[in-house]
């Protein structure tokens, strides 16, 4: 009888543990989503990159962080805490948890989407290029750099153009590389670098906001033959918060069927329709390599 009780004590004693271990499990399983709408804030890292997602005067401002704050209002999140990262730390952040999602125009890319999960396309862009003042190269194209081994150009650290340099024969020696765009004007100014590359709208409100006479955009740029051009900017989430990154889908979509996206898109400097993303073009299809 004794080791009958004892039995019935041990069972009874498993059976609480068990249950208080499924609560645990239950509150590990709510999804981050529910967690964020809870706290009513989100945090997301962004670069400082005019016109995609920038700080001015300790404010959040730029088409892509004026979406994702859109989105995350949409899905009962009002606060937005931004997170200035260097563009290089954008992707290694969200890996691990520094931030819940990524925005800054960032091109999906079958590369990067083994690290992280994309949203759908937010905005589509091409290339632009700023060089010495005169151009003295006479750079009209990255084949022109690919052509002459004299020509160095230099690129943000991660950007999506290194590849599409390489693609158009530029080889590593002539590629430099600095933390921001703002670095990549001052090696150009300085006669470090022949030329500096990035989106065309970064490039020309750079360009603008630089305010000076010993640089010049060129006008006449040929956009590179290459795959992944143009480019898809999207919001980016951790390999392990598809819940949000699917929620925000849903609710994203909702403020492209309303017009709204088209409208942050103009209020800054994109233009609604050329900058827009076409329907058929999804995240799926630009990382299967369909769309090139």
């Amino acid at each position: 009888m004794k080791n009958l009780i004892k039995i019935l004590a041990l069972v009874t004693i498993l059976t609480i543990l068990a249950a208080c271990g499924n609560d645990e499990d239950a509150t590990e399983d709510q999804t981050s989503l529910e967690a964020l709408q809870e706290q009513g804030s989100v945090t997301v890292g962004f670069a400082n990159e005019a016109p995609y997602a920038y700080e001015e005067d300790g404010e959040l401002k730029g088409a892509a962080y004026d979406i994702a704050a859109a989105v995350f209002s949409e899905l009962g999140i009002d606060e937005v805490e931004g997170s200035l990262q260097d563009w290089g730390q954008l992707v290694p952040g969200v890996q691990a948890g520094q931030f819940d999602a990524i925005t800054a125009g960032m091109a999906i890319t079958p590369d990067r989407s083994e690290n992280v999960l994309f949203g759908e396309p937010e905005m589509m862009y091409g290339e632009g290029l700023v060089v010495e003042a005169g151009n003295p190269y006479d750079i009209q194209s990255f084949e022109d750099i690919a052509n002459n081994e004299e020509i160095t150009v230099i690129v943000m650290e991660g950007a999506t153009g290194v590849e599409f340099l390489r693609q158009s024969g530029v080889s590593d020696d002539q590629i430099q590389y600095a933390a921001s765009i703002p670095d990549t004007f001052a090696a150009v100014q300085a006669g470090r670098a022949d030329a500096t590359t990035g989106t065309e709208m970064t490039m020309r409100m750079a360009f603008e906001s630089a305010n000076t006479d010993d640089l010049e955009i060129v006008e006449t740029f040929e956009q590179p033959d290459v795959e992944g051009v143009p480019s898809y900017g999207a919001a980016a989430f951790s390999l392990e918060n598809e819940a949000l990154r699917d929620a925000y889908n849903e609710a994203l979509q909702t403020l492209k069927d309303d017009g709204t996206v088209q409208e942050l898109l103009e209020q800054n400097g994109f233009h609604p329709e050329t900058n827009y993303p076409p329907e058929d073009i999804t995240t799926e299809s630009i990382i299967s390599g369909e769309n090139y």
